[in-house]
């Protein structure tokens, strides 16, 4: 039984390297060649150790100087939207937990079910209209857009946090004065602070790597990243690796950081009520 054990145990630490070196090898790829004389970037076998040099970002900086601006958009749309999402979501997911009415029901699996549509469906309507209003191009757009498609499945996320906080708790405040809108803030939000950390990553990286909106609706002044880097690999004059190589690494600094801030709190989120006492 303790053979069988320690097999059962060598098996998940051997599956779990696997899937580990299967999603952080392509990271560190792109990391270390932008670290690297481009020259040798696609040498083989590749060199593993070598003097790291900054030449791709000073030529990333030298041929695209736009991308600190396409940068500065990028984190200004996912914080802006990441917010409002949140603001948003979290009553609506108090209403669907603790109310019970048809029209809840229902306005629920609507929401729910308009996100499944795949976002193109919606990009015809959506050009004409807003080019006469005047909104194609703008950071304010894509705000909106993101926090349309975002808040369904983060209310519904945020309920399922909800749901796992005891009605007693609440009704206990209110007993003591609180009102409905005391209650949410100083007793549900604190006891839903991962599930908010899981809410805040989701909205974040959904609308940090989006890129058929800011295709289609964007040009330059809100330009994201994702839509830099696509115009890297589709340049008249060639792809340059070492600088693309660069911005992706740019592109992708920013939401590792953030990850690694909010990490021990987003592991409690995904853990939260997956045991019942």
């Amino acid at each position: 039984m303790k053979l069988r054990s320690v097999v059962v145990s060598g098996v998940a630490w051997f599956l779990l390297a696997v899937a580990v070196s299967w999603s952080a090898l392509p990271i560190l790829l792109v990391v270390m060649s932008s670290l690297k004389d481009p020259r040798t970037i696609f040498d083989f076998p590749p060199r593993l150790v070598f003097w790291p040099e900054l030449t791709s970002y000073h030529s990333l900086l030298v041929a695209w100087p736009q991308i600190t601006g396409s940068l500065t958009n990028s984190l200004i749309i996912t914080l802006a939207s990441g917010a409002l999402t949140l603001i948003l979501s979290m009553p609506a997911a108090y209403a669907y937990s603790r109310f019970r009415s048809a029209y809840l029901r229902v306005s629920a699996f609507f929401i729910l079910a308009v996100r499944m549509f795949p976002p193109i469906i919606i990009t015809i309507p959506l050009f004409p209209f807003l080019q006469r209003i005047g909104l194609m191009d703008r950071h304010a757009m894509l705000v909106v857009l993101y926090v349309t498609f975002n808040v369904s499945l983060t209310s519904w996320l945020m309920k399922s946090f909800i749901d796992d906080v005891p009605v007693e708790i609440e009704e206990a405040a209110l007993i003591d004065g609180c009102t409905r809108w005391q209650v949410i803030r100083r007793v549900t939000v604190p006891l839903t602070a991962p599930g908010l950390v899981a809410a805040t990553v989701f909205a974040a990286l959904l609308a940090w790597n989006e890129f058929q909106f800011a295709f289609i609706f964007t040009s330059t002044r809100a330009r994201t990243m994702p839509i830099l880097i696509n115009e890297m690999l589709g340049s008249v004059t060639g792809v340059e690796w070492g600088p693309l190589f660069a911005a992706a690494t740019l592109q992708l600094a920013p939401i590792l950081v953030f990850l690694l801030v909010v990490q021990r709190h987003l592991i409690r989120g995904m853990t939260v009520g997956s045991v019942k006492g």
